[in-house]
């Protein structure tokens, strides 16, 4: 059974999700990168402003793991960009 917490948590990221999605349609801009950009930014933003103070559930200490994987897929995005821009005889 889900916890409140977890509900707010699950419904927060959903509702970024479908507000990247139309905002980034609505604006003829849509690319993969840009959405897993923007919906892993939010995603660190709200394990922020939902992170309890004093004890952390099971399920939070989870989270760990997205960010990290997250973090990795983020950081290919950025290097893929990077080497897309350079001149061909840099690498």
């Amino acid at each position: 059974m889900l916890t409140e917490h977890r509900r707010r948590f699950i419904y927060g990221q959903t509702l970024w999700m479908l507000l990247c999605l139309f905002v980034l349609s609505l604006l003829g801009a849509y690319s993969n990168e840009i959405f897993f950009a923007l919906v892993f930014i939010g995603f660190l933003v709200l394990v922020e402003l939902t992170a309890p103070i004093a004890v952390t559930p099971r399920w939070r200490r989870r989270l760990r793991w997205f960010i990290v994987a997250g973090t990795l897929v983020f950081g290919y995005i950025i290097v893929h960009n990077i080497l897309e821009v350079l001149p061909a005889g840099v690498f």
